[in-house]
């Protein structure tokens, strides 16, 4: 989208930043991988980020993504039961099926255990189950999750089932859109996406002759191990060899990370644990607004106001290399402008941009400090004069 507006912003010692800052070197056994501090919107890493690959068991984020939403909007309840069909049972049971929450057929689960067997145990028969419960088939639900990739413009992404489950190259995403898809997640629904991601491990079914209860471990490579790990999927199958997209935050800086192609169980885990702890260690925050600071003003278009001013929505830093020499950098605002009325206050109608050496541009939301109502009669006839004499 054009920005045809735009504000040079000069900052003295207030805002030290790096001169010049080439990007810490970093290397990875994953054929894929991608790295983004969400705190920033700073890209720290990129390894054939845009490369189509069957996501296997991630794909599940965005079976996870929709129910999240769903609950949030409260077209879904946590309590609501869902009942297991006896073939959807009978085709997802089975070592042949894969990781499995051990559903029985015909049985009644809630929706809240389901998300808790497809995101703790990555369980194929609890996402077929969530999806028919949703959608009525998962072929419908298929195009729920399809629905929501193109308005989070996830651009070369499709999905063919609920799983991930190996389908002829009709499922396939990128690491970079596993990433969007994983902010979307923790942006939209912060607290259902702490509730089901943290878990350690979840307990369901029972072992066939004794009867015993059927406990599972997260499989998240980095939870216990990454300080502030709290998401989110991995993802497992001979083509797509093994994966992982996670997140973690520390210090309020949170980052998200996807790995794609290792050849095994243990690989996953120590690429992981090196990347995430890389991203950390390897890059630091310099801190730029505080959360409702102003940092400019806008025009606005036919407005009861001529203008809106720009505030940023969270504390936004700008994520540089650490140990670097600090100078002095521009910071840019850019907007689509003059804005047209109404604003709402907190909406998103600008972006801070920032550039630090060699690195990518970083670009930060910023939003609406107040309501701005649309002009009245007479003020949208002035207006017109004023432009037309302009």
């Amino acid at each position: 989208m054009k920005r045809n507006a735009l504000i040079i912003l000069a900052f003295g010692a207030a805002i030290s930043l790096p001169a010049s800052a080439a990007a810490p070197p970093f290397e990875t056994a994953a054929q894929v991988a991608f790295m983004l501090d969400l705190s920033s919107g700073a890209v720290l890493y990129q390894k054939n980020a845009d490369l189509r690959m069957p996501p296997a068991s991630m794909a599940k984020m965005m079976t996870s993504h929709i129910a999240l939403n769903l609950l949030k909007k409260g077209d879904l309840k946590q309590d609501q039961m869902c009942t297991v069909r006896p073939e959807t049972w009978q085709k997802w049971h089975g070592p042949a099926a894969g990781s499995t929450m051990f559903l029985s057929p015909g049985e009644q689960v809630s929706v809240d255990n389901l998300l808790k067997g497809i995101v703790t145990l990555s369980g194929n028969d609890a996402s077929v189950a969530l999806a028919e419960c949703i959608a009525g088939t998962e072929e419908a639900f298929a195009a729920l999750m399809n629905e929501e990739a193109k308005r989070l413009g996830m651009t070369n992404s499709h999905f063919g089932n609920s799983n991930g489950w190996p389908d002829e190259g009709v499922t396939y995403t990128t690491a970079r859109d596993l990433a969007r898809l994983a902010e979307a997640t923790i942006e939209s629904t912060p607290d259902l996406y702490k509730r089901y991601y943290e878990l350690q491990n979840f307990t369901w079914g029972k072992t066939l002759g004794s009867g015993q209860a059927i406990t599972q471990a997260n499989r998240n490579p980095i939870l216990g191990r990454i300080q502030g790990a709290d998401g989110l999927k991995t993802g497992h199958t001979e083509e797509a060899g093994y994966g992982f997209t996670g997140s973690a935050i520390q210090n309020g800086r949170r980052i998200i990370m996807v790995v794609a192609g290792l050849s095994s169980f243990n690989q996953r885990i120590e690429e992981s644990v090196k990347f995430m702890d890389w991203g950390f260690r390897a890059w630091k925050a310099q801190p730029l607004f505080k959360s409702g600071e102003k940092v400019a003003d806008a025009k606005v278009q036919l407005g009861g106001d001529d203008s809106v001013g720009l505030v940023a929505p969270r504390d936004l830093a700008v994520t540089v290399p650490a140990g670097v020499v600090s100078g002095k950098i521009k910071v840019k605002v850019a907007y689509d402008g003059p804005i047209k009325a109404p604003i709402k206050k907190d909406q998103q109608i600008a972006q801070l941009v920032v550039q630090s050496g060699d690195t990518p541009p970083q670009t930060m939301p910023l939003v609406a400090d107040k309501d701005v109502g649309e002009a009245g009669f007479f003020g949208r006839i002035w207006a017109g004069l004023a432009s037309l004499f302009a």
